[in-house]
């Protein structure tokens, strides 16, 4: 359960990171990624060095959440 807990923490975080980080760039990309979901992948492909370390946060976070569902949620 903790794992998992984690895991989801990760991918929350790294979201809201993803939402800082395109409001940095422009209140536009901020209320586009907020507003509208393919946004978000369309930032991430245009400004790849500004969001990815918040996009490998998210990535932790679900590589967690998938090896906790491959064990069967036993991980505690």
């Amino acid at each position: 359960m903790t794992l998992s807990v984690l895991g989801f923490l990760l991918v929350v975080l790294g979201g809201i990171g993803t939402l800082i980080a395109a409001f940095r760039t422009s209140v536009w990309w901020g209320l586009g990624c907020l507003l509208i979901a393919p946004v978000s992948l369309v930032f991430l492909i245009v400004q790849w060095n500004v969001a990815k370390n918040p996009f490998f946060v998210q990535l932790a976070g679900g590589g967690l959440l998938l090896a906790v569902a491959v064990m069967g949620g036993r991980v505690h």
